[in-house]
């Protein structure tokens, strides 16, 4: 296997028919050693994060195939810590869709003169652009018209699956008792048929879940969820 793209969370490797395996590491997304599913930055390594976070992923992703949802998901192996995709190509440079149920991390920060910590959120979704450098700037429908990353078309799409797919994940985890708070998705064209699809993972260092009130991190999230 070629390797192709080295990532924060994922190694990528090139596989045969427009396909490609991706190798999760242990290496989380945060800062200074606190987890954070919107930072930019590996902020910490956690021993079992990749194999937790691929459990959780063939969970979702397996959910959304049985729901009708075109995502870029093949299969996965637990013990490999692997999982094979199709082949997707991103819009510019890569976008981060984030659907948020309540007010907390980026969006408290951001508008906190508005609203409440933990303020119910009527499934906001908003984009993001994917540039270290920048801090990963949101952008909006105009923008990203604009600037030829995406159609309005391709826009009201990837929001209304957004909001689909965002939705099963939180009936999944209520049926827990856990209440998703937010939740970072990606999306892509597959590069066979140029259908727009979900990519990437949906893991616990993709969300932000609670239960009782009380923040639950994610490798507990897995324990707690699958076991």
């Amino acid at each position: 296997m070629k390797l192709i793209y080295q990532g924060k969370t994922k190694d990528v490797y090139s596989l045969d028919h427009n396909q490609v395996l991706l190798k999760f590491k242990d290496d989380v997304t945060g800062t200074d050693g606190v987890f954070d599913p919107g930072a930019n930055t590996v902020g910490l390594t956690i021993d079992g994060a990749g194999k937790s976070g691929l459990k959780m992923t063939k969970h979702f992703f397996e959910l959304l195939k049985s729901q009708g949802v075109n995502s870029h998901y093949v299969s996965a192996d637990i013990e490999e810590v692997s999982m094979v995709v199709k082949e997707a190509e991103t819009f510019g440079k890569g976008l981060e869709v984030i659907c948020r149920y309540r007010a907390v991390g980026s969006f408290l920060r951001r508008y906190g003169a508005y609203c409440e910590e933990g303020q119910p959120l009527d499934s906001f979704v908003e984009i993001t652009i994917k540039d270290d450098e920048r801090g990963d700037p949101t952008i909006s429908e105009d923008a990203l018209v604009m600037l030829g990353i995406l159609n309005n078309q391709d826009y009201q799409t990837i929001k209304e699956l957004t909001k689909t797919i965002c939705n099963a994940i939180k009936v999944e985890l209520a049926s827990k008792n856990l209440e998703l708070y937010d939740i970072k998705l990606e999306f892509g064209r597959d590069k066979a048929t140029g259908e727009i699809m979900l990519i990437d993972e949906i893991s616990g260092g993709n969300m932000r879940v609670y239960q009782d009130g009380k923040y639950i991190a994610p490798l507990d999230l897995e324990k707690i969820f699958l076991g």
